[in-house]
């Protein structure tokens, strides 16, 4: 079985983030990388399911050339080899921008299983994933709590507010992780030497058939219109109770039409 974990390295957990006034996107250039750990559980989950089914994992990913730091924590874990989308004409990508890029990948490698995380730790759009399955035609399983695959089927538990549901699906599929399903191994000394000769196959837009009316900031379809802080929060209303104080919190939660 051939998985690609579709893995986002983002600003390391230490970086105090920064939004560039200008262009209304997250600084990351100049700052220390890390693998998303929310990737790192997605990446976890399909090297178990190698070591049980056998097969390769593939680590995909895009971004600017120091995402190497994360993709060879990736390969250290025990990826089998990675592929980095590096152009900076996919710089300034929407969430479909990605989705699309990604796909284009997949397409190229035809895997039976795409995992990733339900969402990246950054920011938190959670929209990639649904995307992704869309344009490469596959069902997607999401907030997977747990995951088994017997031949050509893929069942998981999907995480709900009651407990879970049980939901199956014919390979290929994508599946996307919920946070918490695992935890993710340390790479130790032999793996990562060992990452160190392993293959990152490199790709641009143009590789992938992609042009700037597709992906970039130029082919975005959302915009950020606007940055800045959020406004004051207005103090709270102090109620003395006197003995009357749940008439007039009652009272309070009435105008506010909560009762």
């Amino acid at each position: 079985m051939n998985i690609i974990v579709c893995a986002k390295v983002i600003p390391a957990s230490s970086v105090i983030i920064e939004l560039d006034p200008a262009a209304k996107t997250m600084v990351r250039k100049g700052v220390p990388h890390e693998l998303d750990p929310a990737a790192a559980s997605a990446l976890e989950e399909a090297l178990r399911l190698t070591e049980k089914q056998g097969g390769t994992v593939t680590v995909l990913t895009m971004g600017i050339a120091d995402a190497v730091i994360g993709i060879r924590s990736a390969l250290a874990m025990g990826a089998h080899s990675a592929i980095h989308v590096l152009d900076d004409a996919v710089a300034g990508s929407d969430t479909l921008g990605t989705a699309k890029i990604l796909a284009a990948v997949i397409k190229k490698e035809n895997p039976d299983l795409v995992l990733c995380a339900s969402e990246s730790s950054d920011s938190y759009s959670g929209i990639v994933a649904g995307q992704l399955a869309w344009l490469l035609g596959i069902p997607a399983l999401t907030f997977a709590k747990e995951i088994a695959v017997d031949g050509k089927k893929v069942t998981i538990k999907r995480q709900s507010l009651t407990g879970y549901d049980v939901c199956e699906s014919e390979l290929p599929a994508l599946i996307a992780v919920a946070s918490g399903i695992n935890e993710p191994r340390y790479p130790q000394l032999k793996g990562i030497m060992a990452a160190k000769k392993k293959e990152i196959k490199k790709y641009t837009a143009a590789d992938l058939g992609l042009g700037a009316d597709q992906v970039g900031a130029a082919g975005a379809k959302e915009k950020v219109l606007s940055i800045g802080r959020p406004p004051a929060r207005a103090a709270g209303k102090i109620v003395n109770d006197e003995g009357e104080g749940g008439k007039q919190i009652a009272d309070f939660l009435a105008e506010l039409k909560v009762i």
